[in-house]
């Protein structure tokens, strides 16, 4: 609740839309402590039912019933998939379901699961578009403290553990002027339309070098759209944008690209879950620099474990 972007974001797309929830059902998939339950009560929603398997929703109902919402809001304690709505359809689904790198630890397949099952046709889901993007940055002092620690333990090789440490992706903080390529625009979702199958993805992607300099990571972050609002809503997890909790996502590179200006790199990104932990994710990197310079020219294979 603290991330402000977050909770703004979806305060003004139910507020500002009230047109759109007044006198309707709707759902709250992992209301956690019900904020969203109550901008939509607030926005005029005949009734809303919040689903949580956390025993935060026993908080949640203190908080609800203070707040003067106990009989418009109906909360439920335990998994999407087991519990019995006291409605056979609603009108909107609400859902906070979004992970690091969008995907990871993510509730999405839950809140496809209440589409399916819960959804009127014509009903709405707020959001309903997710979008990954990728950037390339120059990095080489963290990494070299990350990665490199390990080729000089106190005198010893612990290099077997860098080879670890290069599979682990790094949620992090990333400065807009570390990123030395255009954006580009990944993988989009659409709430609306996806299938659970289709979350396992490898999609291309081309980054367009600004300058000259050294690419050490790719970065990669998600925007989140309200599509349904009167005037569309959009946040941005990206170094370009104000801080949220979400932060972005880096995957080192095990060489330097050296890159000049208006070359490109390009290559495919893999996601799919986990055969053993389906929250996780194995993700996949190909890349190529494309180039004139035999001497920088450069293509590998990446492997990451979230």
């Amino acid at each position: 609740m603290k991330d402000e972007v977050r909770t703004r974001s979806y305060r003004d797309a139910i507020y500002q839309n009230k047109h759109l929830f007044k006198d309707k059902v709707v759902l709250d998939v992992g209301c956690g402590t019900a904020i969203l339950s109550m901008f939509a009560v607030r926005a005029g929603a005949k009734h809303v039912i919040g689903v949580d398997m956390s025993t935060i929703i026993e908080k949640a109902r203190e908080i609800v019933e203070v707040n003067s919402m106990s009989k418009q809001i109906t909360l439920l304690q335990g998994k999407m998939e087991e519990v019995k709505l006291p409605f056979p359809k609603v009108d909107i689904i609400l859902s906070e379901w979004m992970g690091y790198f969008l995907l990871y630890e993510s509730m999405l397949d839950t809140v496809l699961y209440a589409r399916d099952q819960y959804l009127a046709p014509k009903g709405l889901i707020f959001p309903d578009r997710a979008t990954i993007y990728l950037a390339g940055i120059e990095d080489g002092e963290y990494k070299d403290e990350k990665i490199g620690f390990w080729d000089n333990v106190y005198g010893f090789d612990y290099s077997p553990l860098k080879n670890t440490a290069l599979t682990e992706p790094l949620v992090d903080t990333v400065e807009i002027k570390a990123c030395v390529t255009e954006p580009a625009q990944v993988f989009t979702i659409d709430l609306y339309t996806v299938k659970s199958a289709e979350l396992a993805f490898t999609a291309p992607f081309t980054l367009n070098c600004r300058r000259n300099d050294f690419i050490h990571a790719l970065i990669a972050w998600f925007d989140i759209d309200f599509t349904a609002c009167h005037k569309p809503i959009r946040f941005s997890t990206g170094p370009h944008a104000k801080y949220t909790h979400w932060k972005q996502t880096v995957f080192y590179l095990r060489e330097v690209l050296t890159v000049e200006e208006h070359e490109q790199v390009s290559g495919t990104l893999s996601s799919r879950p986990n055969a053993k932990k389906k929250r996780d994710l194995d993700i996949e990197i190909k890349y190529r620099l494309e180039t004139d310079s035999l001497v920088r020219s450069a293509d590998g294979r990446c492997e990451y474990k979230m």
